[in-house]
């Protein structure tokens, strides 16, 4: 009886489930290698990097969103500004259209009122003739109480806002009411109260007198602006120190409404420095005032200061100080 064989340890059919399994391995192992993963981390690192530039971006816009904002915002409130100053000047023009008015009205009744006084006048001139005879003449060389005996002619003017916003009708009104009390003089000047010449053709000389150049004074006026410190300390000075001559009877009209100057003590004082007295006791020329009613309604500080100004330098100066009580 033959002995059986021992049976094998490992069979043909083992060993090929093993190479099988290797050889599977070997293949995943092959099929993983192609599909790299350093390619999907660069991807996803570069989508990172996109979206802080876009988050950027969107930043960059929002504030140049607020920028445009805040521009549209100034623009706005620059055109209402704009609007309302607008809406300010239309009614200061429309108020000085009514000023304009009334002044020309004034100066129709004012003109028709000189005609009848000047025919009063001649009537009057020849009744005092046939009365009195060809040889008399007057014991006073007043008119209203203002002195008329000069020969030449100074007005120093306030050209501040006040008096231009309120008055300046009135204040051409009374330029022509004081020439007309000086039928001829021998030279004319126009200053503001800080000694600015109306003509600076004729700067530091005298005007002739002439009917053409007065009326060229009245007209100049209308449009005649220049800056003002609502004093007229400086133009009272140049005035007095420029054309005073022992030979000329001169006579300076103060025309303004306030005085926002410091010590009236002061302001006189200087005056008379400048504007002594000679041998006969006489001061180089006389300093009249008009002061206009352009704070009546709310009388300040500095609209009695220049009531007192002016009146302490017309009565030092040989010269009248006026207060007009309306704006007639």
């Amino acid at each position: 009886m033959k002995k059986r064989r021992d049976p094998e340890e490992f069979s043909m059919s083992f060993l090929d489930v093993i190479c099988c399994g290797f050889g599977a391995i070997i293949l995943l192992l092959m099929i993983t290698k192609t599909a790299e993963p350093l390619v999907l981390e660069k991807s996803v690192i570069d989508l990172g990097g996109e979206v802080v530039a876009k988050k950027d971006s969107l930043f960059e816009i929002r504030g140049q969103v607020k920028e445009l904002q805040r521009q549209k915002d100034d623009t706005k409130n620059a055109l209402d500004d704009l609007l309302a100053e607008i809406a300010t000047k239309k009614d200061e023009e429309s108020l000085i259209l009514g000023q304009f008015a009334t002044t020309t009205d004034q100066a129709t009744e004012a003109n028709a009122g000189l005609d009848q006084l000047a025919a009063a006048k001649q009537k009057l001139t020849e009744e005092m003739e046939r009365l009195l005879g060809l040889g008399f003449k007057r014991s006073s060389s007043t008119i209203g109480g203002i002195p008329v005996d000069s020969e030449y002619i100074i007005f120093v003017i306030d050209t501040s806002g006040s008096m231009q916003s309120n008055v300046w009708g009135l204040v051409n009104q009374k330029i022509r009411e004081t020439l007309a009390i000086y039928p001829k003089v021998k030279g004319v000047q126009v200053m503001n109260d800080m000694g600015e010449y109306m003509f600076p053709s004729f700067r530091d000389r005298w005007i002739p007198d002439s009917p053409q150049r007065r009326k060229s004074i009245t007209d100049r006026l209308r449009n005649w602006a220049p800056f003002s410190n609502s004093s007229p300390v400086e133009g009272i000075q140049k005035a007095v120190s420029t054309f005073y001559a022992p030979d000329r009877r001169i006579s300076v009209y103060v025309f303004g409404d306030d005085f926002a100057g410091g010590s009236i003590e002061q302001v006189v004082d200087t005056i008379d420095q400048i504007n002594k007295r000679d041998e006969n006791g006489r001061r180089r020329v006389r300093i009249h005032a008009v002061g206009f009613p352009v704070h009546m309604q709310r009388p300040g500080r500095r609209a009695f200061q220049f009531a007192a100004l002016m009146r302490e330098l017309a009565y030092r100066n040989d010269g009248t100080f006026v207060g007009l009580p309306n704006y007639r």
